[in-house]
């Protein structure tokens, strides 16, 4: 009798078991169980003040984090019926005063950069989204923003919008 129970409740056990699963991933990504394409479309650079460089830096940061992390391929530029597709629109590049010396003078300014993006999911709950993501990096203010805003939007700026994107899209953030 006792040995039929315990035969029982590990047949039991091990139906409940296998009908379970979670899937665990090292980046945190939470990809449908279909999807393998992404197309990251090229974001234009719409803002009134731009740098030449970003929107094509910022486009390929983003192919490669998603890439690189997931098991999703970026598919040509033209598909139309990728499983996930962001689109982008660079919306705001500027340079603000950041703190302010006791003599009304600038201490540290700040490079703002503002990026509109549409997330378009065509598996599972189809739920996407369309929003701004914006960061900024600050330098002194005795130095020309031209000397800074390659080494800022390369450190800090673009890998910033980039990881928020990503945890938007794939880590419900």
């Amino acid at each position: 009798m006792i040995k039929s129970i315990k035969v029982f409740i590990t047949i039991a056990l091990l139906a409940v078991l296998s009908g379970c699963s979670v899937k665990y991933s090292t980046t945190g990504a939470s990809i449908e169980q279909g999807a393998s394409t992404v197309n990251v479309r090229f974001i234009e650079n719409r803002a009134p003040i731009n740098n030449p460089s970003l929107s094509q830096k910022l486009t390929q940061k983003l192919r490669d984090k998603i890439t690189s992390q997931t098991r999703l391929t970026q598919v040509n530029e033209n598909e139309t019926k990728a499983d996930y597709e962001f689109k982008g629109t660079i919306t705001g590049y500027s340079f603000s005063n950041a703190a302010v010396t006791n003599v009304d003078q600038a201490a540290t300014s700040r490079l703002n950069v503002t990026v509109n993006i549409t997330f378009i999911k065509r598996t599972g709950d189809k739920k996407g989204f369309s929003q701004s993501f914006s960061r900024s990096a600050d330098f002194n203010a005795s130095q020309l923003p031209s000397t800074v805003e390659n080494r800022l939007l390369d450190e800090n700026i673009i890998p910033g919008i980039t990881d928020d994107i990503f945890n938007r899209a794939f880590a419900n953030w």
